[in-house]
């Protein structure tokens, strides 16, 4: 039986692609181990994947002043001799690894021990973590072309992202049922990430009336952010969070406002829906959601509306635009030359491994 290590962590970004991953190696014999932060999202999130688990100490590493920027190099210490000690213990034939601060200590002890390490890269530029880890790995998976202009020649493997196959398999009408719907108008999906949107929600219900004229609502708007004064309005239903039944809402969706994160604009491109990208700002972000957004515009896949430019007006010409085009944005969707993730990083795993 083979044994892999997989890491990553911080955000949910850096963990379900590894879980995408999951069923496929098992499938396959492989013997999985989870190396993550104390108390990270990713504990949370891999706790029912029936994988062992292992904590280490983690810091950020930041652009900017913090307190935490002297005593964090420490824990990132710390976990590497930590990291070092498991990878030891557990002998993995490769380590895969999605990235995040915890994810750095993890691929720079498997390097020293001469493990193979594959590391994914979601966005078209690599973030801090991924380019600190990048010299000590062996391949580099990238979800877009123009990231292999920014990664090693001899490392670099254009993938795209693993996207849970479930959500491959939903029903549209079970869909519809959960939100109280029937099929009489189109049903317009807004999903702003694990932690909302604040501002696209603000804007979502500021002209939710104009909206609602045309489309049945599905709105996954983030933990403490439901308005209360309109849990009774027809046509339209807020939830914080959705897990299990999110892929019979993506089946019944025939639009997405979303923002432009990584994953979540993969899982569009494999469910091949039509969609607005609203992009995290650059005074927000390092500007990663913009790049991605332009490259998903810029191969037909999706329409783009600038976080700064975001009005009520701007909002609803926008999504009847992708609407009234929904077919054009599907057909470029059903033409991507993007491979099949899974498959093409699991063989990936199988050469190197």
């Amino acid at each position: 039986m083979k044994r892999i290590v997989m890491t990553g962590g911080g955000t949910a970004g850096h963990v379900t692609p590894n879980i995408a991953l999951l069923p496929t190696l098992k499938k396959n014999g492989y013997e999985v181990y989870y190396i993550g932060s104390y108390n990270g999202i990713e504990k949370e999130l891999v706790k029912d994947c029936n994988v062992k688990y292992f904590g280490i100490s983690s810091g950020k590493l930041r652009r900017y002043f913090d307190i935490k920027n002297f005593t964090d190099p420490f824990r990132v210490i710390k976990g590497y001799f930590q990291a070092k000690s498991l990878i030891k213990k557990i002998k993995p034939d490769v380590v895969f690894s999605k990235g995040g601060f915890v994810s750095v200590p993890v691929v720079i002890a498997a390097g020293k021990k001469h493990i193979p390490t594959i590391i994914h890269e979601s966005d078209i530029t690599p973030g801090l973590a991924n380019k600190l880890a990048i010299p000590h790995a062996s391949k580099v998976c990238c979800n877009f072309p123009e990231t292999l202009n920014h990664l090693p020649k001899d490392k670099a493997l254009l993938t795209g992202s693993p996207i849970r196959e479930e959500l491959l398999f939903g029903d549209a009408e079970k869909g519809r049922s959960i939100c109280g719907f029937d099929a009489s108008k189109p049903m317009l999906m807004i999903i702003g990430g694990s932690t909302g949107a604040k501002h696209i929600n603000d804007t979502v219900r500021s002209c939710l009336d104009d909206l609602l004229e045309k489309y049945n609502i599905v709105h996954l708007c983030g933990k403490g952010m439901k308005d209360d004064s309109l849990v009774k309005k027809a046509g339209y239903i807020q939830f914080e969070y959705v897990k299990d039944d999110l892929k019979h809402l993506f089946a019944a969706a025939d639009v997405v406002i979303s923002r432009a994160g990584a994953n979540a604009i993969c899982e569009l491109l494999a469910l091949k829906k039509p969609n607005l990208l609203i992009p995290l700002s650059a005074a927000a972000s390092r500007g990663d959601q913009i790049l991605n957004a332009k490259s998903f515009k810029k191969m037909g896949f999706s329409s783009v509306l600038e976080e700064e430019n975001l009005t009520p007006d701007t909002l609803k010409a926008s999504v009847d635009e992708v609407f009234d085009n929904r077919i054009k944005y599907i057909n470029a969707m059903e033409n991507s030359p993007m491979p099949n993730a899974i498959n093409t990083i699991f063989s990936l795993i199988e050469e190197i491994s």
